[in-house]
């Protein structure tokens, strides 16, 4: 086994943050985004961002006359609503807007009155009176997207009790984004545990994450992520790609929101940077494309498989390092080809290996 740091290290790195807390400055830690290039001014690109809150006007209708309300919401929601009743949440109503159709009487009516969906409605009602604050970021983040040519085009966003369905951001097209409000109330919503959320997750189910999973979302849509005969290296670039995006769309969050890190994470990453590569290289995964646990480096768990000591009380390495190493060689990419424009680069197909040559990446 690879071991970076030890224990005394590991403590040393929990009491430089807590120092940094109470001194105020943890966002050097913390990073406010690490693309220190100053960010551009968006502020006279117009944007219109229609957002909706389809949850409130579901949970307003009248659940002894279910069927009327659903009339009336059709006028507001013409294309979303059978949408959303009938391929969302699976009633298998198909407009037949009546107190007998069985979709209404039993699903509909259960979604609206069942103790357990009316009480995470309220939390979510308590938790969100209003989305202007994160209308805002989203907002903003449109603007950026226009600056840098990525899409002009401003979808629509809708609200939603998804009834902790675990869908936090979804498309309906390239008009129409949702975002679940049941899978944004923070870690400690004692639920999450029942649905099998892991701890790990923790930092997605905060309400200042909803930014970075709809735009993942969004950028996703533009650009799937491919899997099958893909090296490590192909999926690490992939996934650098669209953290780079991230932090360009959204400059004024700190890496530890970006990547879903703790603090302690991030500052393990920045310690151990050349040993994290090294590590990829010494056991011969950039280039691998057998390994099924190639896959668990880009994406989200509980730690870094082989990277520290299974014998380790405690593990700080973040589980989805592998993206962490793909944005610092997109970054290096990006630095030394200053020509080369944001759009640019999210349509390069330039092999693995020659990225990685042209990016120069040479930790230290």
């Amino acid at each position: 086994m690879t071991v970076f740091l030890n224990m005394k290290e590991k403590k040393r790195i929990s009491l430089v943050l807590l120092l940094i807390s109470i001194f105020g400055i943890s966002s050097i830690i913390n990073s406010c985004n690490t693309d220190t290039k100053k960010a551009p001014d968006v502020s006279k690109i117009d944007v219109v961002l229609n957002t909706i809150r389809f949850d409130m006007d579901l949970y307003a209708i009248d659940t002894n006359n279910i069927a009327e309300g659903l009339k009336k919401m059709a006028v507001k929601y013409p294309y979303f609503l059978n949408y959303y009743l009938d391929t969302v949440m699976a009633y298998n109503i198909f407009n037949n807007f009546n107190d007998t159709t069985y979709g209404i009487r039993v699903g509909l009516h259960s979604f609206l009155t069942y103790k357990d969906f009316v009480e995470l409605e309220d939390t979510i009602k308590k938790y969100y009176p209003d989305t202007k604050q994160t209308d805002d970021i989203l907002r903003q983040g449109f603007r950026y997207m226009i600056y840098y040519g990525i899409n002009k085009n401003v979808p629509k966003i809708i609200y939603l009790n998804m009834g902790l369905s675990n869908w936090p951001t979804f498309p309906v097209d390239t008009n129409t984004l949702c975002i679940g409000l049941d899978m944004f109330l923070g870690p400690q919503f004692p639920p999450y545990k029942s649905i099998n959320v892991p701890s790990y997750m923790g930092y997605h189910l905060k309400k200042d994450y909803i930014p970075v999973s709809l735009f993942s979302t969004l950028y996703k849509t533009i650009h799937p992520f491919k899997i099958d005969e893909r090296t490590l290296l192909d999926m690490m670039i992939q996934r650098g790609k669209e953290q780079y995006f991230l932090h360009k769309i959204l400059p004024d969050l700190p890496d530890s929101v970006l990547f879903g890190f703790k603090g302690i994470q991030l500052e393990w990453c920045k310690l151990n940077e050349s040993n994290i590569y090294n590590f990829f290289i010494q056991r011969n995964l950039l280039y691998n494309k057998e390994t099924p646990d190639r896959i668990s480096y880009i994406n989200d768990g509980p730690f870094a498989q082989g990277i520290e000591s299974g014998s380790d009380a405690e593990r700080v390495t973040p589980g989805n390092i592998g993206t962490w190493l793909g944005y610092k060689i997109v970054s290096s990419y990006m630095a030394k080809n200053v020509t080369i424009e944001l759009k640019d680069l999210l349509r390069n197909n330039t092999e693995p290996s020659r990225f990685l040559d042209s990016a120069k990446y040479r930790p230290k």
